[in-house]
């Protein structure tokens, strides 16, 4: 056996603190939306929050300081490991890997120091300022309390980080750097001042949160986590792990057209999209599903629509948990990577949350209203971000 294999996933997001329960939630094309009284001030006020991140329990020792989104990644992988059935005190940490997918880094404790200096001066800021904000805590942190000793990357590509970490992890893999790669991502950025830079750019929804809907208006800003264990085939086969999916590709590219724009055409999207498939020796036919990166914004879900009706001519069904779940900015690669795991292994693809009007300038198959039944073999993750980042990630049944 070669190539590499997912032995274990973790969520921590809006529906539930764990995988089954945010499972069960997005299955039920359950909306996690609700009004936010921290940012009740604001123009937006809605988001997908997880409640409790600040003082989710944790196993490990010495972790009271973490902000929310490294406790929410902490979390994430040690459920993963658990699926995974891997013990840290048992591996080589020499031979692990951890891989982040981030965003904006630790916004709780960015907004707590700044508060902090300007109320009371320099002497009132916590000497954890840093070790809670700065991008590459959440994968220190895990590699901390892991002892992976492996490669430790934060990757950033904004909205598409979660994709890209999952690229790069393969690639450590397939190099043979390593022979456990843990992917993590999370993201803790409902907080005022994120909130207000996406109003002003005209990003944000009021009112809910509708991919791929004629009405949609923007994203619903979210809370949350997800891990991934990957590993050489051969070394979960050596240990008697039974896979959950087969990583079986990875492309990426940039539009190199705007900073906060996806190009119309999504010529580049469709470049990440036809590399991954290449990468993994499929051709477009042979994909039974996709979970779509589907924002809800105009002007993204506009590119994708075009993009994935032009490269998937057979017109797969599309979902997109961003309608239930929010969009967790970084996070939402990794997460949605584990959603599309866990449907090619229960034979269904769930709905799109918030779509009762699909727009009819849209040439695909969205799922809407309940889950649908489809044994699928194939299925692609796709993730676009800011400053134009592409990832596609596919996924084959274990």
């Amino acid at each position: 056996m070669t190539g590499v294999v997912v032995t274990g996933l973790g969520l921590v997001t809006p529906a539930g603190r764990d995988a089954d329960t945010t499972w069960a939630a997005v299955r039920a094309g359950r909306a996690c939306a609700a009004p936010d009284p921290t940012l009740r001030d604001l123009p937006v006020s809605l988001s997908c929050r997880v409640e409790g991140a600040a003082e989710l329990p944790l196993r490990q020792r010495g972790v009271a300081h973490l902000d929310p989104s490294v406790r929410m990644g902490l979390a994430a992988v040690t459920e993963a490991l658990d699926r995974a059935k891997l013990d840290p005190a048992e591996w080589d940490g020499t031979r692990v890997a951890v891989v982040a997918g981030v965003g904006t880094g630790g916004m709780h404790a960015q907004q707590s120091a700044a508060a902090r200096l300007a109320a009371d001066g320099p002497g009132s800021v916590s000497p954890y300022f840093l070790t809670g904000y700065l991008p590459n805590m959440v994968p220190a942190t895990v590699a901390l309390h892991l002892g992976a000793t492996g490669p430790v990357l934060a990757v950033a590509t904004a909205c598409a980080s979660g994709g890209t970490a999952i690229g790069a992890a393969r690639d450590l893999l397939a190099s043979g750097q390593c022979d456990i790669a843990v992917v993590c991502a999370a993201e803790a950025s409902a907080t005022p001042l994120v909130v207000t830079g996406f109003a002003q750019l005209g990003a944000l929804s009021d009112t809910g949160s509708r991919p791929f809907d004629r009405t949609r208006d923007g994203f619903v800003i979210a809370d949350g986590a997800g891990a991934l264990v990957l590993e050489r085939a051969e070394h979960a086969a050596a240990r008697s792990a039974a896979p959950l999916a087969h990583l079986a590709g990875y492309g990426a590219s940039n539009d190199a057209h705007h900073l906060v724009a996806p190009h119309p055409q999504g010529r580049q999207a469709e470049r990440a999209l036809r590399a991954a498939l290449n990468d993994a020796h499929l051709t477009p036919a042979d994909v039974d599903h996709v979970n779509a990166h589907g924002t809800s914004t105009p002007r993204g879900d506009a590119m994708e629509a075009a993009m994935l009706a032009r490269v998937l001519p057979h017109r797969p069904p599309v979902t997109s948990a961003k309608g239930a779940l929010g969009h967790s900015l970084g996070a939402a690669g990794v997460i949605e990577a584990a959603l599309t795991t866990l449907a090619l292994r229960d034979d269904v693809v769930p709905p799109i949350a918030g779509l009762t009007e699909p727009d009819p300038a849209f040439d695909l198959d969205t799922v809407r209203g309940r889950s649908r039944p489809l044994s699928s073999t194939v299925a692609v993750s796709t993730s676009f971000g800011f400053g134009g980042h592409n990832a596609v990630v596919v996924l084959a049944r274990a």
